[in-house]
């Protein structure tokens, strides 16, 4: 497995891998994927600031991870929120954590310190659309659940929750460095 940053030429792959999510499950709110092209304005609006990995498994692109904002006031800057994707016939091999720890190790030199990820949750064990196993993986990899937002977000004729979780990457330390965005540090090597 290689996990690399990635390029706007994974837009169809990643389109491919995201569409699914979208159109069968709640764990994205969106209710139409995004196409390729919109896909390539949204890597190269992320790389700016924040990494962008896929991982690539005997030449296919198997999963995705990124970081973006958690907040747009400035004394956020020290936090990001992430997202992941893992392709179905590939879940559960390991793609996830290794792209999130890969994310985690581009994420402290640039002086965060804290992440946090929104996720879907259900009450109903019967759902078809969601799951607690992006739960389950995210308390997995040393996140803690801080939060929840009831019935926020209405999609397949039904009211999902999400939670909030947290993970603590680096020590906060008294008087950080200022934020440096990704597209400022070297990218080249991971």
């Amino acid at each position: 497995m290689e996990i690399r940053i990635a390029t706007i030429h994974d837009a169809d792959a990643i389109q491919k891998i995201y569409a699914p999510y979208v159109m069968n499950t709640a764990i994205s709110f969106e209710y139409e994927p995004p196409d390729s092209e919109e896909l390539v304005r949204r890597i190269n609006s992320t790389l700016k600031d924040y990494p962008y990995l896929v991982a690539v498994v005997d030449g296919k692109i198997a999963g995705y991870a990124y970081a973006g904002a958690y907040r747009s006031r400035r004394a956020y800057m020290h936090t990001a929120e992430t997202s992941i994707y893992v392709e179905a016939s590939q879940r559960g091999k390991g793609i996830g954590r290794r792209l999130y720890e890969e994310l985690e190790k581009k994420l402290i030199p640039q002086n965060v310190f804290v992440l946090y990820a929104c996720v879907t949750t259900t009450d109903r064990n019967d759902d078809e659309h969601s799951t607690d196993a992006s739960i389950r993986f995210h308390e997995q990899m040393g996140y803690s659940m801080i939060g929840r937002n009831d019935c926020c977000g209405y999609k397949f004729g039904k009211w999902y929750s999400v939670v909030w979780m947290e993970k603590v990457i680096e020590e906060r330390p008294e008087k950080p460095e200022p934020f440096v965005p990704f597209g400022k540090m070297n990218t080249m090597s991971l």
